[in-house]
């Protein structure tokens, strides 16, 4: 059986309906994790194909050793607390704390292999959202009792607000011009082309990806400066990008736009990274998956332009 946890997030709903739209495994080897009470009424489409949903909360351990019970195979998404990664928490006072707690959670019921998403940046990497990921992988390598394996995942081609301008709003942001605190080509990668990809590597042999690390994204890259020039000719007016210095940065999101700083200055690191050229990706994983199953990438342009319609 394969547990999937955060099953009704962006790229674990995803994931869940690839497996189920493609036919790739039996609903009834399929157990959902949720922190949600599995009872819902918005579990019932998932109950009705004969689904197991479990209850699973990463700070309660014993919740974590029930749901993963009976499973050979986990697919763990990363934690979406990322508050606990604010201030450069120590180790294991991150999200990574979560993430130890499910693996070890799994190892001790018995769970064979671990599929954990990080995500698509360097090693060491400038970036600290990068930080409980790359800490997850190294606990993840030094094991000897389950086997594993680590998908960094793209940077979603539906995320490109977050990076233009720290949430650049959509239908109704007045913007014109964006601060950030730096730019680099990044291989944006569809959540729908992830999700595919992911399916197709949870329902392969394990051996076939048992110790590997690799990313999964396509090769092509965009820049925010193109991203801007994409969002300008969507919407028919300019949006300029305006590249200033981290702590310029992270003072005008802080003081003119009213965020919060430790969430600002945790992310400003990031623009270290696409600086260095983290996100400039260069591996055929994701596009070789996609050409044997006769699928095309689907572009970062068609992407914004949906999200602006």
């Amino acid at each position: 059986m394969l547990a999937l946890t955060s099953a009704t997030g962006k790229l674990g709903s995803a994931v869940l309906n690839a497996l189920l739209d493609n036919n790739l495994i039996d609903a009834k080897e399929l157990v959902v994790c949720t922190s949600s009470e599995p009872t819902a009424s918005k579990f019932a489409a998932l109950r009705s194909k004969n689904i197991t949903v479990r209850y699973n909360n990463f700070d309660e351990p014993a919740s974590l050793e029930a749901a993963y019970a009976g499973c050979d195979n986990l697919f763990l998404v990363s934690s979406p607390r990322i508050s606990m990664d604010f201030d450069d928490a120590p180790l294991w006072e991150g999200r990574e704390a979560h993430h130890l707690a499910a693996i070890d959670a799994a190892r001790k019921v018995g769970v064979k292999h671990i599929y954990y998403t990080s995500l698509a940046f360097g090693n060491p990497s400038k970036a600290s959202v990068m930080r409980a990921h790359i800490r997850t992988e190294a606990y993840l390598k030094g094991l000897e009792d389950v086997q594993w394996t680590i998908i960094r995942e793209g940077l979603y081609n539906e995320s490109w607000p977050l990076y233009l301008g720290y949430y650049y709003g959509l239908k109704n942001e007045t913007r014109t011009e964006v601060v950030v605190a730096g730019d680099g080509p990044i291989s944006w990668t569809s959540i729908l082309d992830l999700a595919f990809g992911t399916a197709r590597i949870l329902t392969d042999p394990p051996e076939q990806w048992a110790g590997r690390t690799f990313y999964l994204s396509q090769n092509k890259t965009s820049n925010l400066k193109d991203i801007a020039q994409i969002v300008s000719k969507e919407k028919g007016e300019e949006v300029a990008l305006k590249i200033v210095a981290r702590k310029e940065y992270e003072d005008f999101y802080v003081n003119e736009l009213g965020m919060e700083r430790p969430a600002v200055e945790w992310w400003s690191s990031t623009y270290d990274a696409l600086q260095d050229g983290e996100c400039d990706i260069k591996d055929p994983t994701l596009e070789d998956i996609l050409k044997k199953a006769g699928r095309e990438l689907i572009p970062v342009e068609e992407t914004i332009a949906k999200m602006l319609q």
